[in-house]
């Protein structure tokens, strides 16, 4: 009771605070945004006063597990529902902005604007679909390859919940025009200053986890976890020190300005990519292809070794996003060596997931999911080769500002960590709740096809889209001037946009049917159908027929 009686106070003060910042908010937009947080607040006070009828079963979302011989995975499954909801959230809001690429009259001004909408859908996709996978399948990998329950679950339920909130900050600012201007860490100090607490009790909740471990090793999957977990803590501080230029508004200035400050966002952008989309997903795959397969990892040295070259190198890469700028040439040409030399510890890892599944290669036939996950490997492979072709200089003149980027960037979002997400969730949901297996293996296989064709023609759209955009600002009259205005770009590519928006639609298609076959799963629904095998070939069939001979 006293517990209960000291969360209680804590919040009440916490929500007069907020109140008061309402009142004396400097602008609209962000006396909207702590209403979202003062609502939030409610909502915690309402859970805790309920709480206080001594019923720890009956406690809804905050109960805690009383079966201590069993793992802690309420926060597992609270993830699972969130990256699918969060997933199909950000691809919808894609969809959009492709279509409103495609056919301007949708930009519907001011709160629906493409300006408006992009970040919203790259934070989403990025942020909340990638990030509530991470967090769930950390939580979920830690306890089993550790044998050791969460430790402080009170805390890992405050890092879902707060990160949850601040989804919705950073949402809802980007509508309200509430941006730094900065790619990948657009929302407001106040919002990067609760994401700093979350993501710290995240480590704290993590690290001690693997502290109280009853297995003597830690599994290298939870060596990517943790390197994400620290690297990305390190870059989102350092690129959000910011001055608020008041603490009731939401606007602040950039301690860094000019190229330092261009630097030093590209240090923070190259590695979100680096650790948040590429360790933290490699984990996942250092533990779901195995299980999946239910083979041991091809070669645990080889992990080992994909592990501290990758961790090295990846933090030097990004000046090549700054080719042909005002910054230093020498720093350049230091982002570009590096991101070549990275792709030799990308395919590694690339290679030591594929070769797990040697002595069960027929399980690509046969297991949808082992499908996805081989294609996110295939994809990982194409993009970590794309990636470092496009940092040479003689290549980025061609590619850059172009759509080329943007294909680039998708096929690696979409084929590596959408597909490895959606594998994951597949593997995790029977497991999760119980269930023998999936509601449907058909569906499984049904979003593959839809996602892989939509990724195909997203991609490649892109590609011809960007070499052609290349093209044309480049090309020169015999009088010395651009043949091609840059309208005459646009007209030329717009046939490109309708096919990016088809692929996207495509994709989109195969999430809705996952999460259905999801929700049934959980529903414990099971759809009667043949399993997904072929026959055996027999060779005494494949003849051709023998007229009979006459008598």
């Amino acid at each position: 009771m006293e517990k209960i009686l000291t969360r209680t106070g804590v919040l009440y003060a916490l929500l007069v605070c907020v109140v008061a910042a309402i009142a004396a908010a400097a602008d609209q937009a962000f006396a909207i945004q702590m209403t979202i947080v003062a609502a939030a607040i409610c909502a915690a006070l309402w859970f805790t006063v309920r709480s206080a009828d001594f019923d720890a079963i009956a406690q809804g979302v905050f109960k805690m597990p009383v079966d201590q011989s069993v793992y802690d995975d309420d926060p597992v499954r609270w993830g699972v529902i969130a990256t699918l909801f969060w997933g199909l959230a950000g691809l919808l809001a894609g969809l959009f902005i492709a279509l409103q690429l495609a056919y301007p009259v949708l930009n519907i001004e001011p709160y629906l604007n493409f300006g408006r909408v992009r970040p919203l859908h790259t934070s989403a996709v990025i942020f909340a679909f990638g990030g509530n996978a991470l967090i769930a399948t950390s939580f979920y990998v830690v306890q089993r390859t550790c044998r050791a329950r969460l430790a402080f679950p009170s805390l890992a339920r405050f890092v879902f919940w707060g990160y949850q909130l601040f989804i919705v900050l950073a949402a809802s600012g980007y509508l309200l025009g509430i941006s730094q201007g900065k790619e990948y860490a657009e929302p407001e100090w106040y919002t990067d200053w609760w994401l700093t607490v979350v993501w710290v009790c995240y480590l704290i909740v993590f690290v001690a986890t693997i502290v109280k471990r009853k297995e003597p090793h830690i599994y290298v999957a939870n060596w990517f976890y943790l390197a994400f977990i620290i690297t990305v803590a390190m870059l989102h501080v350092v690129n959000n020190l910011d001055m608020p230029y008041s603490i009731f508004g939401s606007t602040s200035y950039p301690l860094f300005g000019g190229v330092q400050g261009a630097l030093v966002q590209w240090w923070y952008g190259h590695n979100a990519v680096g650790f948040f989309l590429t360790a933290g997903f490699l984990a996942m795959m250092y533990y779901f292809v195995p299980k999946q397969a239910e083979r041991p990892i091809y070669s645990y040295r080889l992990s080992i070794i994909h592990f501290w070259s990758l961790i090295f190198l990846y933090i030097w890469a990004g000046p090549h996003h700054l080719h042909y700028t005002a910054l230093p040439d020498w720093a350049q040409t230091l982002g570009m060596v590096f991101s070549i030399v990275l792709w030799m510890p990308s395919w590694g890892g690339m290679i030591n997931g594929l070769m797990t599944l040697n002595g069960a290669w027929d399980k690509v036939r046969t297991d949808p999911i082992i499908r996805m996950m081989v294609m996110a490997l295939a994809f990982y492979g194409m993009s970590t080769f794309e990636g470092p072709m496009l940092s040479i200089k003689a290549v980025n003149s061609l590619s850059h500002y172009t759509d080329w980027t943007i294909g680039h960037v998708h096929s690696g979002a979409l084929g590596w960590n959408g597909m490895i997400t959606f594998a994951c969730v597949y593997f995790l949901v029977p497991r999760l709740w119980k269930k023998e297996r999936l509601y449907s293996l058909r569906m499984v296989n049904w979003h593959f096809w839809l996602a892989t064709l939509g990724i195909v023609f997203y991609a490649s759209s892109m590609w011809v889209a960007g070499v052609t955009q290349g093209l044309m600002w480049r090309e020169y009259g015999a009088d010395g001037y651009l043949v091609n205005s840059f309208v005459d770009t646009v007209v030329a590519v717009k046939p490109m946009y309708w096919m990016r928006a088809f692929g996207g639609g495509l994709y989109l298609i195969g999430a809705l049917i996952m999460s259905y076959n999801v929700w049934s799963t959980i529903a414990g629904k099971r759809r009667e159908e043949a399993e997904m095998s072929y026959p055996a070939y027999n060779p005494e069939a494949d003849r051709p027929a023998i007229p009979a001979t006459a008598n």
